[in-house]
């Protein structure tokens, strides 16, 4: 990759912060990094995430520090093949795929873990080198929902899974699926009772199970009825099925959902994470310490945005090794996209190259859609707060009537600024899809092949917008359109993408090739 986006990481700080540079923040990653597992091997932490539709999936990332992360793989290309995650007939796998992972280190293999409605399976993927791979898949039946996998010290294996009622399930030794004859048995029948009266709100899940000293310690998210709020609770027990005790670990601001992790040093944290609105679920670390055999999470019962670690190049969003700039240009041996890319469901494999057009990415269609939510190949990557931007250059010479191609803030909410082909001309135009429906906001006759866009995410402060602007020479940036207001909604269940693609509505065949993708923050180089 001829540029790389270590510039994100070094924008200044808010003079605020300043002081404290020296010093790794939170939120750890400004971004959507949500359902997160993490593990030490000897001095290396490895964490996985959740990314549902999209492919490749499950990223398993790595750091030496629990601060500043970098890709490391995907434990799947693709997780099932099927007309959901082809888009076709009318069917999609937004707010689906794989959910909720687990990971664990046992016997010199990685084990990633999660579970899918939309393949109706639980999925294991295993490899002794996670920088590398391959990892190798095994599936069953039933879907286990938001499961922890557990290899205990006797050798046996379990998953503990549910919503609301905790289930404890032992698995065959070669995680081909459950065991015949196994434990299979209620561990916590409502997570949900140590708010007392107050039941409801959000059901015990999301599980993560640690030994620690021959205790186990199991730890949910739930919500009591009363308010809609993530809160860590955690039971502990001295035998893998109970009798359990539990309470109420942490409830500060949402920040929930995770385990603990502990450094060789000794020192204990919980990484967590907290719904922040249209930009995703981003990562928080807490430091624990430990009264009487439990574990207390934060300060006073709050999360500190100044941790006791070393900040290294964590900067203001954290995101420098998951996300990247890309020039396009491949050598030989150079993979084919950098990790940080990931496509909007399964991509169509011939409709896309790097060697068509050397120094481009070209893309083509082959089927005809009605709208930006429906097309394949759409390539995406996160956006990450508290603002980013993303800009590209293409070539639509070889556009068709009916088709679209350009930048978008994607999520279904979406906005774009792109180029049009309709009676034989091109037009430049700003589209946006916050009231539901796609407008076409604004259009100007493009008589040039070539233009340069860009699309701006603000995520802070309210209200959260993407700005749209276009450029003849990639410098003098002229804006489009209106801004488009930015929400975190359902189905898609995920934070916005910035995305390259192109649709075609008539006469599929057509082409076009994106130049570069370079990212950014403001009071950075554009």
């Amino acid at each position: 990759m001829a540029a790389d986006s270590a510039s994100v990481a070094s924008q200044p700080l808010p003079a605020a912060q300043a002081a404290l540079a020296d010093l790794a923040h939170n939120p750890l990653i400004w971004a959507d990094v949500p359902d997160i597992a993490i593990i030490r091997v000897g001095n290396t932490y490895y964490m996985s995430s959740t990314t549902m539709h999209m492919s490749p999936g499950l990223p398993i990332m790595k750091s030496t520090d629990l601060v500043n992360w970098s890709m490391a793989s995907y434990a799947y290309e693709t997780l099932a093949d099927n007309e959901a995650l082809r888009l076709e007939n009318g069917k999609n796998a937004y707010g689906a795929g794989s959910w909720a992972s687990s990971l664990r280190y046992h016997d010199g293999v990685f084990h990633a873990s999660t579970f899918s409605a939309t393949s109706g399976r639980t999925h294991v993927y295993t490899t002794r080198d996670p920088d590398r791979g391959p990892w190798k898949e095994t599936s069953f039946e039933p879907v286990l929902g938001d499961h922890s996998l557990f290899f205990d010290d006797d050798g046996r294996v379990y998953v503990v899974y549910g919503g609301g009622r905790i289930m404890l399930t032992e698995l065959k030794p070669d995680l081909s699926g459950i065991k015949p004859g196994g434990v299979n048995k209620v561990l916590i029948e409502n997570v949900n009772t140590l708010f007392g009266d107050d039941l409801g709100g959000l059901n015990g899940e999301g599980s993560q199970l640690i030994k620690i000293d021959g205790r186990y310690y199991l730890f949910n998210i739930a919500s009591p009825g009363s308010r809609w709020a993530r809160t860590v609770i955690v039971h502990r027990a001295d035998a893998i099925d109970g009798p359990y005790e539990g309470r109420i670990a942490l409830d500060d601001r949402g920040i929930a959902q995770g385990g603990l992790i502990d450094t060789p040093e000794g020192k204990w944290y919980a990484y967590l994470f907290k719904d922040n609105a249209a930009v995703g679920r981003i990562p928080y670390l807490v430091p624990v310490t430990w009264k009487d055999g439990w574990p207390v999470l934060g300060e006073n019962g709050e999360v500190p945005m100044t941790l006791d670690i070393p900040a290294g190049g964590q900067g203001v969003s954290g995101v420098s090794g998951i996300v990247a700039s890309d020039e396009f240009d491949r050598r030989p041996g150079d993979p084919d996209l950098p990790l940080a890319w990931q496509w909007n469901h399964n991509p169509e494999p011939g409709d896309w190259s790097l060697a068509k057009r050397p120094g481009y990415l070209s893309l083509v269609t082959s089927r005809i859609v009605s709208a930006l939510p429906e097309a394949p190949n759409t390539l995406t990557q996160r956006t990450f707060g508290p603002d980013s931007f993303a800009t590209t250059r293409i070539d639509v010479s070889g556009m068709k009537d009916g088709d679209w191609a350009g930048l978008a803030a994607f999520q279904r909410q979406y906005g774009f600024v792109g180029v049009k082909m309709s009676g034989g001309v091109r037009s430049l135009v700003m589209v946006s899809a916050d009231s539901e429906h796609p407008e076409e906001v604004a259009s100007i006759p493009l008589s040039g092949e070539t233009i340069h866009l860009k699309v701006e995410c603000e995520f802070e402060p309210a209200p959260e917008l993407a700005r749209f602007s276009y450029s003849l020479d990639g410098k003098s940036w002229t804006p489009i359109g209106r801004p488009s207001r930015l929400a975190y909604t359902f189905p898609h269940f995920m934070g916005y993408r910035f995305a390259l693609f192109y649709f075609s509505t008539e006469t599929a065949g057509g082409r076009v090739d994106f130049d570069y993708y370079r990212i950014g923050q403001s009071g950075g180089s554009r």
